[in-house]
């Protein structure tokens, strides 16, 4: 690739996953290809789950670069959930090849990164390359939670995705947290203290 166009190359990136009381956190990092166009790109949360599902496929097929990383729960609980974010969006940004000359993220932080970053709030609806990357990560994290799903069913995670929802709170206090849930959370912190005083879960 000639110099003058890697130095045009600019990564939209974006996390998903900073709300839900389990699992990690997760960013990616798109440099889209301006002659391969994707088509309905948009704030990942605007979109039905099977049209996430299409356009992920496009962009893993016709995107210049892409990269998917994430934060652990034991680093979110260890840094919290903002600073394992932009953990997330570093690693992101570094696996990718091109590197970017510029990233934009979406939001009003930016990670510490080694090229130049922009922050912009609503990015992930202003911005392909940064609807790009939510669509990425949302799908990425959706499909890690089907797949957590499998090994701690009486959660719930398949439907919920991990957010705190009248079952995912109920299934909590059922059961106590799971290896899989941030203990910093301070939902996940009750149902820790209610199981340890009824270890059978009943509560």
């Amino acid at each position: 690739m000639e110099r003058e166009s890697r130095e045009r190359l600019i990564c939209g990136v974006d996390e998903a996953g900073r709300g839900p009381l389990c699992g990690p956190v997760m960013a990616a990092a798109v440099i889209l290809d301006p002659r391969r166009p994707i088509l309905g790109l948009a704030d990942s949360k605007k979109l039905s789950a099977a049209r996430r599902d299409r356009l992920a496929s496009e962009i893993r097929t016709h995107a210049l670069a892409w990269s998917v990383a994430e934060a652990s729960v034991e680093e979110i609980d260890r840094l919290n959930i903002l600073q394992a974010s932009l953990l997330a969006m570093q690693r992101a940004v570094s696996a990718l090849d091109p590197r970017p000359a510029e990233a934009w993220i979406d939001g009003n932080r930016c990670p510490s990164l080694s090229m130049p970053a922009r922050a912009i709030v609503g990015g992930d609806a202003l911005e392909p390359a940064i609807s790009a990357a939510s669509i990425l990560a949302k799908t990425a994290r959706d499909a890690l939670l089907v797949e957590l799903d499998r090994s701690y069913p009486e959660y719930g995670l398949a439907a919920h995705k991990g957010y705190p929802t009248a079952a995912h709170l109920a299934a909590l206090r059922r059961h106590g947290p799971a290896p899989i849930h941030r203990r910093s959370f301070g939902p996940v912190q009750a149902a820790a203290a209610q199981s340890s005083l009824w270890p059978d879960g009943e509560g």
